[in-house]
């Protein structure tokens, strides 16, 4: 679904960040993303996302080249990738329901077509009885949790998660992860950043390791 060829990334005129990146994402398919700290990963999930534009190489997304993408479609093929964010982003003063349906108000969907499927949702991910609870409540975990959730509530095809279990403990971590494989075994697409080995060591995934600006991959 996204093919990455020779794609490196600058910031004005400074050195290349990334340099020569090319791997692909199939449908269905479950990878881990690892490196140092420094090492690019999250500039990697943002091009992923969209949100950057290569200084060379190409993006190929959902079949379109990156390069021929025009502005007003961004947000359309954005909503086929959830991201999991480590700082979770979500509004303060807005409950956790209305955290994780903020995606299909932004849409102008009406209340009635999804409030089900929200509820339903934060049964899955453990927050059936957090639904009208503040962030400033939750825990790390159950805040970790409700971002989760509204990555998902669109049902993207693929789901890009930046160090979703830096903040939790081992525990909490392994349960994360079960929801993770859950999804995928459903059809979509995880790509997991992380340097937590132990977790990596718990799926039979594929390994792309990005260290000084390139990226290994290990089947």
């Amino acid at each position: 679904m996204i093919r990455f060829e020779n794609v490196g990334l600058r910031y004005g005129m400074g050195p290349e960040i990334l340099r020569d990146i090319s791997f692909q994402i199939p449908k269905g398919s479950f990878q881990f993303l690892s490196g140092p700290s420094g090492a690019g990963k999250t500039t990697l999930l943002r091009l992923l996302f969209l949100a950057l534009a290569p200084t060379r190489g190409l993006i190929t997304v959902f079949g379109k080249d990156r390069t021929l993408i025009k502005r007003n479609e961004l947000p359309h093929l954005r909503r086929k990738i959830g991201v999991v964010f480590q700082d979770f982003r979500l509004l303060d003063h807005m409950t956790t329901y209305e955290n994780v349906a903020l995606p299909m108000r932004v849409r102008g969907r009406d209340e009635s077509s999804y409030r089900n499927d929200v509820v339903e949702l934060l049964k899955w991910v453990g927050l059936g009885e957090r639904i009208n609870v503040l962030p400033p409540v939750l825990s790390g975990g159950e805040k970790q949790r409700a971002a989760i959730a509204r990555a998902l509530i669109e049902q993207p095809e693929i789901l890009l998660a930046d160090e979703p279990t830096g903040n939790v403990d081992p525990t909490l971590a392994r349960r994360l992860l079960r929801l993770f494989i859950e999804l995928n075994r459903s059809g979509t697409a995880v790509v997991i950043a992380t340097h937590d080995l132990q977790l990596m060591d718990q799926v039979d995934a594929r390994r792309m390791v990005l260290a000084e600006g390139r990226l290994t991959l290990h089947d």
